[in-house]
């Protein structure tokens, strides 16, 4: 039997961090928004009992260290499951770009191999094992519009992001999530993000105002040790951005437009400004719809 799901790219629209528990997980209030750049994960049950993992994308790693196999794994040995699974990875999401790649992919594997393996397991029980993991991981199997509390695994959907049309541009440069955590840590950090706020504007369809409150603490952190994310967004905002913001920890930089020709002139002014080798001209998605 084969399985074939694609593994949507996030972004953040708002993003806070309130605290810090004693396990050293950071405790977040943050609004999760997919994008339309996915993975494709093609899933097929084996009779040899492995977990084996292929890509040609070169950035990524094929051993048990990948939350692909790590999630594989998990269920495996839960579930006491004799057979083994082959997974093909076509990657497109950019690697270590705030963006929750290796998540979405392990969200696709939890997904694909409950279906694969007969679990029978909700996606509530699905979230639950995926915080085991990662934080990002439970929003990834939900997908869509969302508010994510607590260490990540807490999710209230809201409604879709109001219509709109953004670059996603990923300069050349990898920054460590948790050197940006251990950096904030070491800070006093006095402003923080109006998630509510964020999350009103949503619900009352109204991007401006949306736009205006895009906030992220963790960039507070970021763009201070890399120039090139506040360049990125002074090039998106001359070309007509609402609004260009950081997501995650970096350094991937998004931009708003309110239609594509504007979304269109954003994606060629950093394109040829060389900062950015990986560009995207895209839009918010929900999965689910």
């Amino acid at each position: 039997m084969q399985i074939k799901r694609d593994a949507y790219a996030k972004i953040n629209l708002g993003l806070d961090v309130t605290g810090r528990r004693d396990d050293g997980y950071h405790l977040v209030r943050m609004i999760m928004q997919n994008v339309n750049i996915f993975d494709t994960l093609t899933f097929e049950d084996t009779d040899d009992g492995k977990i084996s993992l292929f890509s040609e994308s070169g950035r990524v790693p094929l051993d048990e260290t990948n939350l692909i196999c790590r999630a594989a794994r998990l269920l495996r040995d839960e579930f006491g499951v004799s057979k083994g699974v082959s997974v093909t990875l076509e990657k497109r999401i950019p690697v270590a770009a705030g963006m929750a790649g290796g998540s979405t992919d392990a969200a696709a594997a939890f997904l694909a191999l409950n279906e694969l393996w007969n679990l029978g397991l909700s996606r509530d029980e699905l979230c639950k094992r995926g915080v085991m993991l990662g934080a990002d991981i439970p929003y990834c199997i939900v997908g869509g519009t969302a508010l994510s509390e607590g260490i990540g695994e807490v999710l209230t959907p809201i409604p879709d992001m109001p219509k709109c049309h953004l670059v996603v541009a990923k300069p050349d440069i990898d920054v460590s999530t948790a050197w940006a955590y251990r950096e904030l840590d070491s800070r006093d950090i006095d402003d923080h993000p109006d998630i509510d706020g964020i999350k009103k504007a949503i619900e009352d369809g109204d991007l401006e105002r949306m736009c205006s409150l895009i906030d992220n603490v963790l960039e507070r952190v970021t763009r201070s040790g890399y120039d090139v994310i506040p360049e990125l967004e002074k090039i998106l905002e001359e070309a007509g951005a609402i609004r260009a913001f950081m997501t995650g920890s970096g350094p991937t930089v998004y931009a708003v437009y309110k239609d594509l020709e504007a979304a269109r002139w954003g994606y060629r002014a950093v394109s040829e400004s060389g900062l950015a080798p990986e560009v995207f001209l895209t839009e918010p998605i929900n999965p689910n719809r």
